[in-house]
């Protein structure tokens, strides 16, 4: 075989190489993204649900304090829990727009930054609103619920008592987030805190990015 045709060979052989690891490539990231496409249905599901919990509960605490807009205390109270219902309404939704925004035909490291925004929501945002607000917001929901049975708990032994009680839990977060980032474990809260599915595609896309390197 002459030279030329032997570089005329390689060449070919080299060509027909690099087409099948492009078509690995593809073939490895396709199976991978569906993977992180399932992934995060979860997520998903969950937003859902917390989607109609925050619709029933902003439609029942605006029926309550349409009706017992008579007495301060109770507006108040009906008001608070309305503007929750709304709050989870918004969170969900936030959420939910961030997976919609994935863009899975994107380089990795463009989805890497679409998922890096929707890791920092969940941390930076959502996880310390939900946090404080879970310590206080049992007080109105409470109040509520009871006052449709013709109990009225105003009075300041309650108060001091229901105050006294969501501060204290609100300190024991505190403490246990210090505690925990003083052990070094802040990785662990911020990794709680975005959840497993987005953990899982984190490390999905790590897997393809690797491969790629590779």
């Amino acid at each position: 075989m002459e030279l030329d045709e032997m570089k005329l060979a390689w060449s070919a052989l080299e060509h027909r190489l690099e087409r099948q690891q492009a078509l690995n490539v593809r073939i490895f990231r396709e199976n991978r993204l569906d993977k992180m496409r399932r992934g995060l249905r979860p997520l998903v599901w969950g937003q859902a649900i917390q989607l109609v919990i925050g619709l029933l509960l902003a439609g029942f605490a605006g029926a309550f304090w349409m009706t017992h807009a008579h007495v301060a205390h109770l507006l108040v109270c009906g008001l608070l829990v309305h503007a929750y219902g709304w709050l989870l309404i918004a969170f969900a939704v936030r959420v939910l727009y961030l997976i919609r925004r994935l863009d899975y035909s994107t380089p990795v490291l463009a989805i890497q930054r679409q998922l890096a925004d929707l890791r920092a929501w969940r941390v930076r945002v959502e996880a310390p609103v939900n946090a404080v607000l879970g310590c206080f917001i049992w007080i109105p929901v409470l109040w509520m619920n009871l006052a449709w049975y013709g109990i009225d708990l105003w009075s300041p032994r309650f108060m001091l008592w229901a105050l006294s009680s969501s501060l204290a839990g609100l300190a024991a977060v505190v403490l246990v987030v210090w505690s925990m980032r003083r052990m070094g474990l802040a990785r662990k809260i911020e990794d709680n805190s975005a959840g497993r599915s987005v953990q899982n595609a984190e490390w999905v896309l790590e897997e393809i990015a690797c491969f790629e390197r590779e």
